[in-house]
């Protein structure tokens, strides 16, 4: 089992940061799904530093959340530990993350995410400021390179381990990919093999095959999955029943999936309001029937509503026509 200081992850299964998706309502249902750790949508340290009252409120954690980690971007030292200080003090966040693997111009532009891939040593010392810092256990996530000519995975984890980081998260891609090709096993495998830390794999996790063989080709000590938990919370006891009995079911009925689809929808209104759990739930609806008849009607419904009433309404409208049709 994975350690975090006084932690200890009941699965080696996290759900990945997602900008935009990873709030309070997504992370509820990851725990309740039974998910080893969910981390938060990527926090802006420069806005801590400003206490920023959006901001602020993304550093909210609650019991029935489970363990969270709370993953911050940013490139200054004095920034990044007040951010640190900040959390710990207005934060039931069990683990700090520190973003490098975010391709996003935006965040690269402002030399922080993916940006740091390019200069190991200066992340080395952001890193140790925020070990020194925290008063709760501090990670990292990375990618294999800049590009294909700056891979600098295995350098970038080897200065992690020696800032005193507990794990080095690595997304299978350079930044230079960004979610595009395919996830590289083979560089996953050589930054485990180079650091005695734990090591956590991403990237291409969509089956519980998918996880099965990134633990098995690259040894690392866990999986995290960022989209192919999107809409579809059952892939995590289907990995843990692969994992120890070799079987999982793959059935999922059209009463549980719109179930968790309302139960979500749900905790995001209370989560946001109205107005803005409209605006999210036409993405995240999605996602839940993106593999069911009639998914692109069903979208193409949700564009034009107004209150989660009538989201409510094409949920239980469009799950009776197909119950009606299949």
């Amino acid at each position: 089992m994975l350690k975090l200081g006084n932690y200890t992850l009941d699965n080696p299964i996290i759900a990945a940061p997602l900008a935009g998706i990873s709030n309070r309502a997504y992370r509820r249902i990851m725990h309740e799904f039974g998910i080893g750790l969910s981390v938060t949508e990527m926090t802006s340290a420069k806005a801590l530093e400003y206490r920023n009252q959006k901001t602020m409120e993304m550093l909210e954690i609650h019991a029935d959340e489970g363990l969270v980690s709370l993953q911050l971007f940013g490139d200054d030292i004095k920034t990044l530990k007040e951010a640190v200080q900040i959390v710990n003090a207005n934060s039931k966040a069990a683990i700090i993350d520190l973003n490098a693997g975010c391709p996003v111009p935006k965040v690269v532009n402002t030399e922080a995410g993916a940006a740091l891939m390019k200069n190991p040593e200066k992340t080395y010392t952001l890193l140790k400021a925020m070990v020194e810092t925290s008063n709760t256990p501090v990670t990292v996530k990375i990618r294999t390179g800049w590009n294909d000519d700056l891979m600098t995975g295995i350098e970038m984890a080897q200065v992690a381990e020696k800032a005193g980081v507990s794990w080095v998260a690595v997304h299978g891609r350079t930044r230079a990919q960004k979610y595009n090709g395919h996830a590289s096993l083979d560089a996953i495998r050589a930054i485990k093999e180079a650091v005695q830390i734990p090591v956590i794999g991403n990237g291409d996790i969509k089956t519980p095959e998918d996880a099965k063989r990134m633990l098995d080709e690259t040894k690392v000590d866990g999986v995290m999955i960022g989209r192919g938990l999107m809409g579809n919370p059952w892939l995590i006891a289907q990995i843990k029943s692969y994992l120890t009995t070799g079987t999982y079911d793959a059935d999922i009925s059209l009463e549980e999936r719109f179930s968790v689809l309302v139960k979500h929808a749900k905790y995001l209104e209370a989560l946001k309001g109205d107005h803005i759990a409209v605006l999210e739930m036409r993405a995240q609806a999605s996602h839940y029937v993106k593999d069911l008849p009639y998914a692109s009607t069903f979208r193409k419904g949700l564009m034009p509503l107004k209150t989660m009433e009538k989201v409510y309404a094409h949920i239980s409208q469009y799950q009776a026509d197909l119950a009606r049709r299949l």
